[in-house]
């Protein structure tokens, strides 16, 4: 136990020696790497940026979001071009289907939300799927782009109230609970698709008697 512990302050020592001349670019580089091939545990970077210098919070969110966008183009392009046997070698068909009628429903939701949890969300498979499915560019650069943005935005309040350890507990609480994780985030997503409907409906209606209501005073 003793070795693997000095082995990893070895290592993180080492990342730190290669980020710190970076800045802020660093965090793009490591989310860039991370969303694109190589797994490299994204928020400790982050958390140690915003814990060292907290008043630059908005940037480091910003560059990790940005870079985790351009990375996940990469598995984008993959799963377009390899069309959906490549998915389903990861996933049985059930999943499958139950993945393409997300996409087809709520595309920009299921892949946001996925962007908004930390590991061990299983994120490069949505990131295959998206592109499977044939999702717009844009839109699903945007999408990650938000989720990302929400996800840092969190950690890094975290981190400032808490300190770097937080980042830990979380990664705990996810490994434990990640079903209800899903289900409580999926579920203010769903109240907020049915407020937002339920507003634009509402005011369609609420047009054409304003419209009536004018024509016959």
């Amino acid at each position: 136990m003793h070795t693997i512990k000095h082995i990893l302050a070895r290592y993180t020592h080492f990342i730190w020696s290669v980020l710190e001349p970076l800045g802020s670019w660093g965090i793009l580089v490591v989310a860039f790497m991370d969303s694109g091939a190589i797994g490299i545990p994204l928020d400790p970077v982050v958390a140690g940026y915003v814990y060292a210098h907290p008043v630059k919070i908005w940037l480091y969110v910003f560059m990790a979001a940005v870079g985790s966008a351009l990375g996940s183009l990469i598995p984008y392009g993959i799963g377009r071009a390899g069309g959906e046997l490549l998915l389903l070698k990861h996933v049985d068909r059930g999943r499958f289907e139950r993945l393409r009628d997300r996409f087809e429903n709520q595309e920009f939701f299921a892949m946001m939300v996925p962007a908004m949890l930390p590991p061990p969300t299983p994120f490069k498979l949505f990131l295959l799927a998206a592109g499977v499915f044939e999702m717009r560019p844009a839109l699903f650069m945007l999408a990650i782009f938000v989720g990302r943005v929400v996800r840092f935005l969190i950690l890094g309040f975290l981190v400032v109230r808490f300190g770097p350890g937080i980042v830990n507990l979380v990664t705990a609480v996810m490994a434990r609970h990640l079903v209800w994780v899903l289900v409580g985030f999926l579920a203010l997503i769903g109240m907020f698709i049915y407020e937002f409907k339920f507003r634009r409906t509402r005011a369609n209606r609420k047009a054409p008697e304003e419209a009536t209501q004018k024509f016959n005073s």
